[in-house]
Order: C-alpha cells, then sequence, then structure tokens
C-alpha cells in the first residue's frame, strides 16, 4: 500500500469521526474528546441498540410526559416507542433533531413534540444556554439519556461539556431519569461528567457487559436492567 493511500484513509477516517491525525499517523478516538457522526454511531452495534430499546419502551405508558436525549441509543429507542402502544397520546420534550424528525413523520399525530432549539453537536443534539432555559421552564416524567462513556464508580459522561450540561437540565426536570447505554461504553472515557450513579435511576445495557462491571454497577445504581440480544433477534427472523 503506498503512503498516499494510506494518507487518504487516515483524512477519511479523521473526517468521520473514528480516529484522530497525529505527526506520523493516527491514534483511537475512543479515549479522546471527540466522538463520530451521528450517521457514522447509527450503523454501531445496532443489535444491542434494539435489545435496550425494547426494554426502555416498558417504562412508558400512555399519555407520560417524557424527555429523550440525544445519540444514536436514545433515537432507537424513539424508534420502537413510536411503533408501540405505549405511544399513544404522549408528549416528547427531545434535543435530538432525528427524533423529532421522527414524531414529524408519523401518520397519526397523537404524540406531540417539543424540540428544545440551542447549537447543533455533531450527534445532531441541539444543547447550550437556549435549550437549557427551554428544557427549564417545563416539566416531565421521565427522562431517557444515552452516554459516551460510563465509569466506575465516577458516573456518566459526554465528550462535548455543553451536551453534558443539557443532559443535566433535562434530568433536573424529571421525576425520573434512565440511561440507555451499550456495554462498550464501560470500556470508553470522556471529558464531563453529567450524571453521578445515585442521580440515575434506572441503567439499561446489555447482557454483553462483564461480570465484574455488572456487580460493581449494580451496587451503584438503583436499579440495573441487562437486556437480552439474542430474544431481539429471534423476534426479527
Amino acid at each position: 500500500m503506498s503512503a498516499m493511500t494510506i494518507r487518504r484513509d487516515i483524512a477519511e477516517l479523521a473526517d468521520k469521526g473514528l480516529l484522530k491525525r497525529v505527526h506520523g499517523g493516527a491514534v483511537t478516538t475512543s479515549t479522546l474528546l471527540s466522538e463520530p457522526l451521528f450517521s457514522v454511531k447509527s450503523q454501531m452495534d445496532i443489535g444491542l441498540k434494539d435489545a435496550i430499546a425494547q426494554e426502555a419502551v416498558k417504562y412508558v405508558a400512555p399519555g407520560d410526559v417524557i424527555a429523550i436525549g440525544g445519540g444514536t441509543t436514545a433515537y432507537v429507542f424513539a424508534q420502537h416507542l413510536l411503533e408501540s402502544q405505549q405511544s399513544s397520546g404522549i408528549t416528547i420534550l427531545t434535543n435530538s433533531i432525528p427524533v423529532a424528525e421522527l414524531v414529524q413523520a408519523l401518520e397519526s399525530k397523537d404524540v406531540e413534540v417539543i424540540v428544545t432549539g440551542g447549537v447543533i453537536t455533531r450527534s445532531n443534539s441541539l444543547v447550550g444556554p437556549i435549550a437549557d432555559k427551554v428544557v427549564a421552564s417545563l416539566r416531565v416524567n421521565t427522562v431517557f439519556l444515552g452516554t459516551h462513556s460510563v465509569s466506575i464508580p465516577r458516573g456518566f459522561l459526554m465528550p462535548n461539556s455543553l451536551e453534558a450540561a443539557t443532559d443535566m437540565a433535562m434530568m433536573s426536570i424529571a421525576d425520573r431519569t434512565i440511561v440507555l447505554t451499550d456495554h462498550t461504553k464501560w470500556s470508553c472515557t470522556s471529558l464531563s461528567l453529567f450524571a453521578r450513579f445515585d442521580q440515575v435511576d434506572t441503567v439499561i445495557t446489555d447482557d454483553g457487559l462483564d461480570p465484574d462491571s455488572a456487580a460493581k454497577t449494580k451496587d451503584l445504581v438503583k436499579e440495573l436492567v441487562l437486556a437480552h440480544q439474542s430474544e431481539t433477534i429471534e423476534e426479527s427472523e
């Protein structure tokens, strides 16, 4: 392989947020502050996200007022929710542009969506002071949030400090906080903490989480739910 080909491939991967160019080569973004684009992340760990989403739908009742944060796991949750009977008559507050577009595309207008406004991130989330001000004026039953990484014993983190602040704002207006995250996030790291374990009511992940991390997380959070990916695969066949 020529050096020119390597440089071109590195540039393409860097543009997608999958690695970071450095002098003499590239390094993984898993230990850095940046994150892949929403379009890239949406193609990752699809089966895990489906399993987590199906469990999360059980925490919504018809007529609820809920908030859904940014990220692809929350987006997959919104997809499953809107296809279920639990979505009947619900109101969704969201800072996720893709989630808002999902609701707007519904043939039935039985679901109301409120969009926060704000500055757009790489994950197509709306964040910043405008978003936080809108959120602060409202109240929801439950907020469903994704996370970039899970740190034991610190909590849940995001690479974008503005997104972390908006997630905190949504938690502050919710009666219940649920974090949706697959098992790979326990091996990632990020800069900005948006929630401690004792601030979260339920963590829904998949059964790929290693036993040691599962045991430690269960000791720190009120409820840990392990979704079974195999069940999702069987249902889709």
